[in-house]
C-alpha cells in the first residue's frame, strides 16, 4: 500500500515578499478606486474655544469669511490683528471666524493669552474640515457665498481687495 502526502509548496522569500507586494498594490488599488466619503456628505462641526460650535449649515446662510490658522506657524503670530482688521471692514457684511488648525485648547489658549480676539475661534482637531476645504497655508482663507466657497486660499497681507472682488 502506498500512501501519497500531499505537500504544499513554500515559496523562496523573494515569491513571498512578490506576494505581500501585489496583495498590498490590490489594496491600494481597491481603496483608491473605492468612493470616497466626505466630510461634506457627513457634514462636521467644530467647537467653539468659548463654546458653542459651528457646523457645516452655518457657512450654507450669507457671507462667512474663514480663516484657518495655528499659533505654531511663522506667518500666524500676527493673526488676531489681522483678522481684527477684517472683522472692523467686514464684519457688518460677513460673519467672520477663526478656526485653528489642530492644536490642543491649552496651546491656543496660551496663544491667545493677553489678546482679546473680535472673531469667534473654532477648533479644527482633526484637521477634517482644512482638509474638506483644501486648505494648504497657513494662513488659509476661505470665504463662502450662500454655502459654496468663493475663494480659497492663502491669506493675503492685504485681504480687503480680494474679499471685496469676492463678496461683489
Amino acid at each position: 500500500m502506498r500512501i501519497f502526502r500531499a505537500t504544499m509548496r513554500i515559496p523562496g522569500r523573494k515569491a513571498g515578499w512578490a506576494i505581500a507586494a501585489s496583495v498590498i498594490a490590490v489594496l491600494l488599488v481597491g481603496v483608491l478606486a473605492a468612493p470616497q466619503i466626505s466630510a461634506q456628505g457627513r457634514g462636521y462641526s467644530l467647537e467653539g474655544l468659548s463654546g458653542g460650535q459651528i457646523q457645516q449649515r452655518d457657512l450654507d446662510q450669507g457671507a462667512v469669511i474663514v480663516v484657518v490658522w495655528a499659533s505654531w506657524s511663522p506667518r500666524g503670530k500676527d493673526i488676531i490683528a489681522r483678522v481684527d482688521s477684517i472683522v472692523n471692514r467686514w464684519g457688518g457684511q460677513a460673519r467672520v471666524i477663526l478656526v485653528n488648525f489642530q492644536e490642543d485648547t491649552a496651546a491656543v489658549e496660551s496663544f491667545l493669552r493677553g489678546k482679546s480676539p473680535k472673531a469667534p475661534i473654532y477648533l479644527d482637531r482633526d484637521g477634517a474640515f482644512s482638509k474638506k476645504y483644501s486648505v494648504t497655508h497657513l494662513p488659509g482663507l476661505l470665504i463662502f457665498k450662500d454655502g459654496v466657497t468663493a475663494f480659497s486660499g492663502k491669506l493675503p497681507s492685504d485681504p480687503d481687495s480680494l474679499i471685496a472682488q469676492t463678496l461683489g
